[in-house]
């Protein structure tokens, strides 16, 4: 595959992702307190499945871990919002099955082995970056294992101050990475996503 049409799949994950962010960014400020609506979930679950074949397809298996785990999250999220069940029930499935599919044919259908090395051993990226990618990633998944044990212990949908302060930590670790790496696609949506997270933990500030 090209490389046009794999920085393009990026690209796009990345300006859902942005958009995302502007889209909670702009409700936020009218109510001059931190909101989140549906679209932000929605926008984040598409955006998920467009990253994590993004980052299969760089063979940067930093990009596709935090993806696995998140997917679910957004989901439950939509559930607390009593948005997911409003859903149609195959389109529900075929959300909830995307990722075994994938899965599957990933681990079922390979002519060789050498991909998986790959993941792990990309000789274009050294180990110890490999490492610093690989912690930025855990770091900002760990948000929404966070924000997730939050809002289930509300019973309600919420992103809390800590969710924005790890956003913004992992944000920078992963800018950095994205710096070294010669990466475009990180490098563009973390760096608005900074202004966004410092912004939200401001808007916090002044609620308190």
């Amino acid at each position: 595959m090209s490389n046009l049409i794999i920085y393009g799949i990026g690209f796009i994950a990345q300006l859902l992702f942005s958009t995302r962010l502007i889209v909670q960014w702009i409700g936020s400020e009218k109510r001059k307190q931190v909101h989140t609506s549906t679209l932000f979930w929605k926008l984040s679950l598409l955006a998920s499945v467009l990253l994590f074949i993004y980052g299969y397809l760089r063979n940067d298996f930093s990009i596709m871990l935090g993806q696995i785990i998140t997917y679910f999250i957004y989901i439950r999220n939509l559930s607390l919002q009593k948005e997911w069940q409003k859903t149609n029930v195959i389109l529900r499935l075929l959300i909830l099955i995307f990722p075994v599919i994938f899965c599957l044919y990933f681990f079922l259908y390979r002519e060789t082995y050498d991909d998986f090395d790959l993941l792990f051993l990309n000789q274009d990226i050294p180990s110890k970056l490999l490492i610093w990618g690989v912690m930025a990633q855990l770091l900002f998944t760990f948000r929404f294992i966070y924000q997730w044990l939050y809002s289930e212990k509300n019973k309600e949908s919420s992103l809390p101050r800590g969710f924005w302060v790890l956003s913004l930590i992992g944000s920078v670790m992963i800018l950095i990475y994205a710096i070294i790496r010669k990466d475009p696609v990180l490098f563009i949506g973390h760096l608005m996503g900074i202004f966004i997270y410092s912004r939200n933990l401001i808007l916090l500030k002044k609620q308190r």
